[in-house]
């Protein structure tokens, strides 16, 4: 255990002596940084920058049933059950790209939205941010996914959801943390009345 001395109240530890970039798309950008670590001792850390903020999506209907997109995610090589999710321009509200990418991924229209999460993903080697937001009052229209996606679409009770993320068969960090803390404010009653009686109703 350190001396409580030796422990900062505030600050960065780490000493940037340059950095330079390595790689970088439309996407992402990863840049390594020659560093003094904490100790003092010299080294290398790599960070993958997001240039877009990621927007995740919390759709509920009367009935308390929520929609679960699923498709291929490539890094992992494998089909992933998740929430609506995808990326918005930093200098845009949360709430337009929530409701572009809800409408591409699912035709749905949500009338009402509620920021409830803001979250970092991966900290330690990435700095994208994250917001999700419950959405209700919905319209269905076609979907109109980007080329890139070959989505399914399944309609299930918000304990269902709920149950895959508890049980594993939805493994998506950004969905996982949306359902745990919609179910958590539900049960605290920190969420506006509409969205209660919806969770409930889908209990």
């Amino acid at each position: 255990m350190p001396d409580q001395d030796d422990v900062p109240a505030s600050g960065n530890p780490w000493t940037v002596r340059a950095k330079h970039v390595t790689y970088e798309n439309r996407w992402i950008r990863v840049i390594e940084h020659d560093v003094l670590n904490p100790a003092g001792n010299p080294g290398i850390y790599g960070v993958v920058h997001v240039k877009h903020l990621a927007i995740g999506m919390l759709p509920l209907d009367e009935d308390g049933f929520t929609y679960l997109v699923g498709q291929h995610r490539f890094p992992g090589d494998c089909f992933s059950w998740e929430l609506p999710e995808g990326g918005g321009r930093f200098e845009d509200a949360p709430e337009v790209s929530a409701a572009r990418e809800l409408r591409e991924e699912t035709g749905l229209r949500a009338n009402h939205w509620h920021p409830f999460l803001n979250m970092d993903l991966s900290n330690s080697i990435t700095d994208e941010r994250a917001i999700g937001l419950i959405a209700w009052d919905l319209e269905q229209f076609p979907p109109e996914p980007e080329d890139e996606e070959k989505i399914e679409i399944r309609h299930v009770r918000f304990a269902e959801a709920l149950a895959m993320a508890l049980s594993g068969e939805i493994v998506d960090a950004f969905a996982q943390a949306m359902l745990f803390k919609a179910r958590l404010l539900a049960d605290r009653g920190k969420l506006p009345e509409p969205v209660l009686a919806r969770i409930k109703a889908g209990s």
